[in-house]
């Protein structure tokens, strides 16, 4: 792990477009400062830190319980298994889960996630004392006045809550992020989310293309979670969601990986589960595991002036040197064993 001044030289994705190129990159004071060309080189590669724009850690106390039911069943509050699960949870036990489930995260090369977090002002807090001293920081969505001392608020549905609203307008008039779960079991949540203008909708399985197109036209991204949505049975299609028909609306995609209680959250098997069924091209898969970093006002992308946030993976620890594809391998076959330094700054 390195957070200090360094000069990393080898093979970067640079940019948003991850441009391949052979550079050297000067981190002064935790920032990009330059990225300069340097005579062709083989390895190490180098690659933006990863963020994972869509978990529950607090699920993680419940993993791989055996999972029955409908979706409302197990995650609708207040009385989804889940919410049982966490309302019977002591707060260490909770805390420790997280931080596990955080340093997780972290040693996959996750820079940092946007968590929907359960419980209140107490489960926020919980959440922030799990972090302590973790690199992979989370961007907190509370939830039933954890909203107000959390980054933004986390909706189930626009249909679960009472007094929408008011709880809308209570979080904007402290400038905080508004995102929902829409679309993710039928359609008929996600123009009422919509009408709310939020920063970040989760799912859209079931949305329709008219839907895609207003979120490209509002400029809200979309969180997709493909692989919760086949183990907890919302789609067995490569059709849901409809990643090609976002793509081509135009809109703007991130991956997320949702519940810890049943999908371990790897942001490496997530864009290898999203080529293989969705045939989506490998750099827009590796550019959606990152773009999420937007939501924290800073980009992890690899461009000078940015927060310092990259890994450095070394091919030839590995079968990884035979690839004649450096973007496709990385989104197909590589993981956190490949990672021989990760370089993350706030």
């Amino acid at each position: 792990m390195t957070t200090g001044d360094c000069v990393i030289e080898g093979r970067a994705l640079i940019g948003e477009d991850l441009e391949v190129r052979d550079v050297a990159i000067v981190v002064k004071r935790g920032r990009i400062h330059r990225i300069e060309d340097i005579a062709p080189r083989s390895a190490p590669w180098i690659c933006p830190a990863l963020f994972n724009a869509h978990t529950h850690l607090g699920d993680s106390v419940a993993m791989d319980i055996r999972v029955e039911g409908s979706l409302e069943n197990l995650v609708t509050p207040p009385d989804g298994l889940k919410h049982r699960i966490l309302s019977k949870t002591p707060s260490h036990e909770l805390i420790q889960a997280m931080r596990a489930t955080l340093c997780f995260m972290e040693t996959g090369g996750t820079a940092g996630c946007a968590d929907f977090r359960e419980g209140g002002p107490a489960g926020v807090r919980a959440l922030r004392s799990a972090a302590r001293g973790v690199l992979c920081r989370p961007l907190i969505f509370g939830r039933e006045g954890g909203e107000l001392i959390g980054d933004g608020i986390g909706i189930s549905s626009a249909r679960d809550v009472p007094g929408l609203e008011q709880v809308i307008s209570r979080s904007r008039n402290k400038k905080r992020l508004i995102a929902f779960h829409a679309g993710e079991r039928d359609r008929f949540d996600v123009d009422h989310a919509l009408s709310f203008e939020p920063d970040l909708l989760v799912h859209c399985t079931y949305a329709t293309r008219s839907q895609l197109r207003r979120c490209a036209e509002m400029e809200v991204p979309i969180a997709v979670c493909a692989r919760s949505n086949w183990t907890l049975g919302v789609t067995d299609s490569a059709r849901r969601p409809p990643l090609a028909e976002m793509l081509d609306t135009g809109c703007r995609i991130f991956l997320g990986t949702d519940n810890c209680m049943v999908i371990q959250p790897d942001l490496w098997r997530e864009m290898s589960f999203v080529s293989t069924v969705y045939r989506i091209p490998p750099a827009r898969i590796y550019r959606a595991a990152v773009e999420g970093s937007l939501l924290t006002g800073n980009t992890s992308f690899i461009s000078e002036g940015a927060p310092a946030r990259f890994l450095v993976i070394q091919p030839e620890d590995s079968n990884l040197w035979l690839s004649r594809d450096m973007v496709r391998t990385l989104v197909m076959r590589a993981g956190a064993l490949n990672i021989v330094t990760k370089v993350i700054n706030s």
